[in-house]
């Protein structure tokens, strides 16, 4: 039997590398999915690359925004009848990030915003849907930034550590109603975006040195979305789960 089998998954950033990844194994494991993004036609063409067929749906959505977000939860029910998983994978950082001395303010508010705030509005309107189908998985998105000292991405370290926080209080304020909170760590991901990224700083370049098996391709976290979204997990709840190559203890030894 599939793993996701009779599950819906509200899936934002889904037009993304990771995102991608993330709808594609769904589909195959079963789920049915929502796939939610602020670009229409990159959504359209992800479901179409997932094979989602009728078990997906695009969802134009800004995360940022809490009415965007409760109509996008409303329609989710609506079309699919309940809600059992949210994966927050939307965000990421930019070349402007930078040491705090550096960093420029709207830099530092827009990748809070993005980040932290974004996956603060999916949860606060999807794990009353999911607890009203008793119960599921809720799957944040932190970072190696969160676990390691991570230089030049003093914005993004202060986001994804703040996913990682409010990941495991998440756990145990839910837990009675039977959701599990979990988020994944991801080292560097091999995304279109990031191999733009790598183009313009050394210090990215650098870090792909030091990921022990290598860089990360975005099917590693989907598949550890696929378990923390499946039965699989029951037990597993207030985690910060690495995928990420070693880098976390191999670079920490630098």
């Amino acid at each position: 039997m599939p793993r996701l089998e009779g599950k819906t998954a509200f899936i934002t950033g889904a037009a993304g590398g990771i995102g991608r990844a993330i709808c594609r194994r769904y589909i195959e494991d079963g789920a049915r999915i929502v796939a939610a993004d602020i670009d229409a036609d990159a959504l359209e063409d992800c479901l179409k690359e997932a094979g989602a067929g009728e078990n997906g749906h695009a969802h134009v959505c800004d995360i940022t925004d809490p009415e965007s977000v409760k109509a996008a939860m409303a329609a989710t029910v609506n079309r699919f009848g309940a809600l059992h998983i949210l994966c927050n994978v939307a965000g990421g950082s930019s070349p402007a990030d930078g040491r705090v001395t550096e960093a420029p303010d709207e830099e530092f508010w827009r990748v809070i915003k993005l980040d932290l705030y974004g996956t603060f509005l999916c949860c606060k309107y999807a794990i009353p849907e999911i607890a009203r189908a008793g119960g599921g998985s809720v799957v944040n998105m932190s970072s190696m930034a969160a676990l390691m000292a991570l230089t030049e991405r003093d914005c993004y370290t202060a986001a994804k550590g703040g996913v990682a926080s409010m990941t495991r209080s998440m756990a145990v304020e839910y837990a009675p109603d039977k959701i599990r909170v979990n988020a994944i760590a991801p080292g560097l991901v091999m995304t279109p975006r990031a191999e733009r990224i790598m183009k313009e700083r050394e210090e990215i370049r650098l870090l792909a040195d030091i990921h022990l098996l290598g860089p990360c391709q975005p099917i590693d976290i989907a598949e550890m979305a696929v378990y923390l979204g499946s039965d699989e997990a029951r037990v597993v709840t207030g985690q910060v789960m690495s995928v990420d190559s070693g880098v976390t203890i191999h670079g920490g030894a630098q």
